[in-house]
């Protein structure tokens, strides 16, 4: 998205919903260094289907995980990417929403694989971007609370974290590319599209 198996047992969500240890994670676990990738645009066949579960533990996984991240990383105004965005048909993408001035609370930069909506309330629309989209932007009316379930890359912990406003959106936006969805399919007509404006 663009601006405009247990292993020894589950951690709960801390203070304020926030999780320890998917906030606790870092890049640096993955133990392998991650390489920019180019990122696909519509109407590329791999944005619109569905992602294939992931091994978490396994070491493409692990790889891609850290190819995410560093894509991200370089490429501007970018708050998360997901495996279809970089060509690989995967249900794994990264988010980081620590700099976005729409931020609450947050997880900073996190990895998950297999992620799903476990739960969501209190819709609202808001204008969303994507980097496979990047002439457009769109209303999404989505959850601003949300409860996502998923598994860190590397460990393969299953973790549930509850997610809020920019975060959820962000969070959401991504699970739908994994499952082959863009923020147009969301929108709720022509209308509701509109053209990225640039700002110099």
């Amino acid at each position: 998205m663009s601006a405009p198996g247990h292993q020894g047992g589950e951690q709960q969500p801390g203070a304020g919903g926030v999780h320890p240890a998917v906030l606790a994670w870092t890049e640096g676990d993955l133990g392998v260094e991650g390489r920019v990738l180019e990122v696909v645009r519509a109407p590329a066949a791999v944005l619109s289907t569905v992602g294939e579960p992931v091994d978490p533990t396994s070491p493409e996984t692990v790889q891609l995980a850290a190819d995410l991240v560093a894509t991200m990383r370089v490429s501007p105004g970018c708050v998360g990417l997901a495996a279809p965005q970089v060509g690989v048909g995967a249900q794994v993408f990264c988010v980081d929403v620590s700099e976005h001035p729409k931020t609450r609370d947050h997880h900073g930069t996190f990895v998950l694989c297999n992620a799903e909506v476990v739960s969501g309330s209190r819709n609202e629309k808001a204008r969303e971007g994507c980097m496979s989209v990047p002439d457009l932007t769109g209303d999404v009316k989505r959850a601003s609370r949300i409860v996502v379930r998923g598994q860190l890359p590397g460990t393969g912990e299953e973790v549930e974290l509850h997610a809020n406003a920019f975060e959820a959106r962000c969070l959401q936006h991504e699970i739908d590319h994994c499952q082959g969805l863009l923020f147009v399919d969301r929108v709720a007509g022509a209308h509701a599209i509109f053209a990225r404006q640039t700002y110099l």
